[in-house]
């Protein structure tokens, strides 16, 4: 079967339009850092499953999702209604661009996300196995409210000096209220994190998050001379492309 049924074991809500979620893991189940799955509940016995990303990292005897709440939407309108001890189904195959895999080894790599966009990159940022690959890794964050700044107090405690982290609110007064896209592209995110500005040549990109800033971004690097991965090859940067069913 492609779906093994696995138990809800821990809920926590981050705000009225957040929460995140811990399963069992299935047995043999195995994925790279920053990959998906599909994950779904079988209301009246049809199963409803959309894309997420995996939040735990591969080392850990559980799985763990952030999902955003959308009340009308088919899965996470009952997904937000979960609890400890509830069955839902995860697919045994796992997939993604925002692996090691999907890009150019590099000196410092700048992990930009919006919203739950987060997901991939609390993977990756949680495997000691990223720092052995870059000289420094930049996480940014940018959310609405600061309820929305998931995992804040654990990646904080995981700053070092191969790991920044750049919250952003852009909807209440906060430390820095612009979007991480526009901090990258104006150059001031440079200037936060104490790096040089980032060059194709030298640094490495992971995009995720809501579609219009993915494209945006994707657009903006390819036209200041960076090389997205593809079918064609390895690049200096990737974007996960099923974010946008992520959200349903």
């Amino acid at each position: 079967m492609p779906y093994s049924e696995q138990t809800v074991t821990s809920v926590r809500r981050w705000s009225d339009k957040t929460f995140s979620l811990t399963t069992t893991r299935p047995e043999d189940f195995n994925f790279a850092n920053g990959e998906f799955v599909s994950i779904g509940l079988r209301p009246e016995g049809k199963l409803i499953a959309r894309a997420y990303s995996i939040v735990s990292s591969n080392d850990k005897d559980y799985l763990e999702f952030l999902s955003i709440h959308i009340p009308e939407g088919p899965l996470t309108s009952r997904l937000a209604e979960v609890h400890s001890g509830d069955s839902v189904w995860i697919n045994s195959k796992s997939t993604g661009t925002l692996t090691l895999k999907h890009i150019q080894p590099g000196r410092h790599l700048f992990l930009l996300s919006t919203g739950t966009g987060i997901a991939p990159f609390m993977s990756l940022i949680r495997d000691t196995n990223l720092y052995e690959h870059f000289e420094h890794v930049v996480l940014v964050h940018s959310v609405r409210t600061r309820e929305e700044l998931a995992y804040k107090e654990e990646i904080e405690s995981l700053c070092s000096d191969q790991l920044s982290y750049v919250p952003t609110v852009t909807r209440e007064t906060f430390t820095n209220t612009q979007r991480g896209a526009d901090l990258f592209r104006s150059g001031e995110l440079f200037g936060h994190v104490g790096l040089p500005q980032a060059e194709p040549q030298h640094d490495r990109v992971m995009i995720c998050g809501n579609p219009e800033m993915n494209k945006e971004m994707a657009l903006y690097l390819k036209e200041t001379g960076w090389t997205e991965t593809s079918h064609r090859g390895l690049g200096n940067f990737t974007t996960e492309k099923a974010f946008a069913i992520r959200s349903e």
